[in-house]
This record gives structure tokens, sequence and C-alpha cells, in this order.
């Protein structure tokens, strides 16, 4: 049976902290100790003390892709794949990839790259996890839209947190070094404001440690450790009803988070006439990993979707505000647990990377 490599995230929580040059120091560790280690893809941003990192390490030419007149670069994962190195560093995992790229999503190609045997260094931000996309975007009232599903964090060797204050962060930017001073200005005026930083700083050394939890408990057989919140005196079994409302993405991954905490199920139903307008919604539980099954069409969904949890030991339902029936739904369900979840108000578009 052939290996599959092993897969290494370098994980920040804003651009700047180092996370690049930290997955670099590692591949010339590596290097030093006789690996074959290439760069498979490297965006520097300008940052000299990062490049430095990259002397001595052989670069795998980027693939060209020409689109509506103009001429896109991008990693070229079929070469690294015929490359076969031990070891490739690949920069900004959930970075969308070129029009006419094979895949649509660079964590697809590092996908592929672990299935040909290949172990992965790689880096990426805490916004850019799927299920902290809401919480990102009540922190920082801009919504990413470069997302890496969190199936695939899950399958990381190792989660490495490239940490630096806040303060330390915002006088790298003042000094120049993450961007141009232009850039730096506006950033510090919008994204990289110390409540922002010190937020989302927050977040990534609680998604870290979850998944050291996870890796513990997976390696000992043992029961998580205990946090400040007592564990559940039940198993805990959380069900989603996924309407055309546009909240209904803010409820797919707070349930898919509250599930994660509680380390139990996560299942999403959805009545059969929405099915073309909730396929947006559909395609978050996919990357979210969430089994959606659908209600056959009737004119009693609530109860339907009572039936529903009610067969299958639900303990937690999460809905959204205004759906249809659910007044009744919750009358039908006084024993079970249920969460209305509203969107957030003041929604900014940005891609942010880095």
């Amino acid at each position: 049976m052939k290996r599959r490599g092993r897969l290494w995230i370098f994980l920040g929580y804003a651009a700047g902290v180092g996370k690049t040059y930290q997955m670099l120091v590692e591949a010339q560790r590596l290097r030093r100790e006789g690996a074959d280690v290439v760069i498979g893809y490297f965006e520097p941003h300008g940052r000299v003390e990062t490049i430095a990192q990259t002397e001595g390490l052989e670069f795998v030419p980027r693939a060209h892709y020409q689109h509506r007149g103009s001429v896109f670069e991008d990693m070229d994962t079929e070469a690294v794949i015929r490359r076969k190195p031990q070891v490739v560093a690949v920069d900004e995992f959930a970075h969308s990839n070129a029009p006419g790229a094979p895949r649509p999503k660079r964590w697809q190609d590092v996908m592929a790259i672990l299935d040909a045997g290949i172990d992965v260094l790689t880096s990426m931000n805490v916004q850019h996890i799927e299920s902290l996309n809401d919480q990102v975007l009540q922190i920082t009232h801009i919504r990413v839209r470069e997302t890496v599903p969190d199936w695939v964090l899950h399958q990381a060797d190792e989660v490495v947190v490239v940490d630096v204050t806040p303060r330390a962060l915002i006088h790298r930017l003042e000094r120049g070094v993450v961007y141009s001073p232009e850039k730096a200005a506006r950033a510090l005026q919008n994204f990289f404001t110390e409540a922002n930083l010190t937020a989302l700083r927050e977040l990534s050394l609680r998604r870290a440690a979850q998944q050291l939890n996870e890796r513990v408990t997976e390696l000992s057989g043992t029961q998580p450790a205990e946090t400040d919140v007592p564990p559940p005196p039940r198993r805990e079994s959380i069900l989603l009803w996924l309407t055309p409302n546009p909240s209904t993405a803010v409820l797919i991954r707070r349930g898919r988070r509250v599930a994660d905490y509680l380390s139990c199920p996560c299942t999403a139903v959805y009545c059969a006439r929405d099915e073309a307008s909730i396929e947006p919604w559909l395609n978050i539980c996919r990357n979210l990993r969430i089994d959606a099954e659908r209600i056959p069409d009737q004119r009693k969904v609530a109860a339907a979707v009572a039936a529903y949890a009610r067969s299958n030991g639900t303990t937690q339902i999460f809905v959204t505000r205004d759906t249809p029936g659910l007044t009744h739904m919750i009358h039908l369900v006084r024993d079970i647990q249920v969460t209305v979840v509203a969107a957030y108000a003041a929604e900014t578009t940005h891609t942010l990377s880095g």
C-alpha cells in the first residue's frame, strides 16, 4: 500500500506573524538533514527576511494559464508530483487557483500531493478555517471568501501555531516589514486594529489547543481533558434545519463548531421543494462533512423535522429566524433544545491574503 504524505500546517492569525518564514525555516532544517526538499509555491510579498529563507531550495516552476486574454501563474501541482521530492513547501493553503487550473483550490492540490506520498509544509491564517468564517465576520466585519474545510485540517499531522503579540505585529506593520507603507497604513485603519488582532489570536490559540486535545485523545484512547465547561451528562446529537433563509450559512457553521466542541454527531435536514435554492448551503455541509437528508415535499414540514429529530435521538436543533412552522416545531419537541441562529449585521466583502 502506497504511503500517504504527512501534512504540517503553520497556522497564524494575520499576515505578517511569520508563518511562511517558519515554514521555510523547517524546510531548511529538513534539507540540512538530507531530505529532498523543494518549494512548490512561495509568495514573497517583498519580505526580505522571508525571501532569504528560500536560499538553496529548489523552486518547481509555476504553471501558466490563459483566461480571457490574460495569463495567470499558479503552482504546477502535476510538476511537483512528477519531481517526486520527499518534502514540498506550499505557501497560502487557502488560495483560490487561477482560472483554468485543474483544481479550484490550493488545498485540493495539496491533497493530491499527499496522495502521491509527498510530505507537505503549508501555511494559512485562522480566519480561513471554514467553520470559523462567521466568527471572523463578527470580529472584523469582513467576510473571508477563501476558506479551507475543517475536515482537511483534521488530517494534519502537525499544526504549528506561529504567534506574536498584536503590539509586535502592529510594530512590524509600522516599520514596513509586512506591507508597503501605503498598504500598511490602510491595514492599520481597517483589519489590523489591536482589538481585531487580539480576538483573532485567541481564536488561533484555541484552535490549536482543540487540535492538540483531539490528537492526544486519538493516540491515548482516553476522553478529552477537562475544560472550563463540564462535559454534557448525555450523548449529544445536533440537527440543522436548512431553509432558503440567508442566515442558514451562519447556522451550519455554528452547528459544526458546537458539534466539534461536544464531540457529537451533526446532521442536517431540508425540505425537497427547497433543494434548488439551498444548494449553496448543501455545499457548505459537504465541506464541513455534515450529512444532509431530504424530507419529502409535504405540507407539515415542521412535524416531519420534529419526527426526524425524535427518531434519531437529537438533543439540539438549530434553526434560523423566520423559519416557516418554527413555533409549531418547538411545541412538538419540548424536551429538545432549540437554538435560533441569527445572521450578523454589517457584512463587508473582502478577500484577505498573506
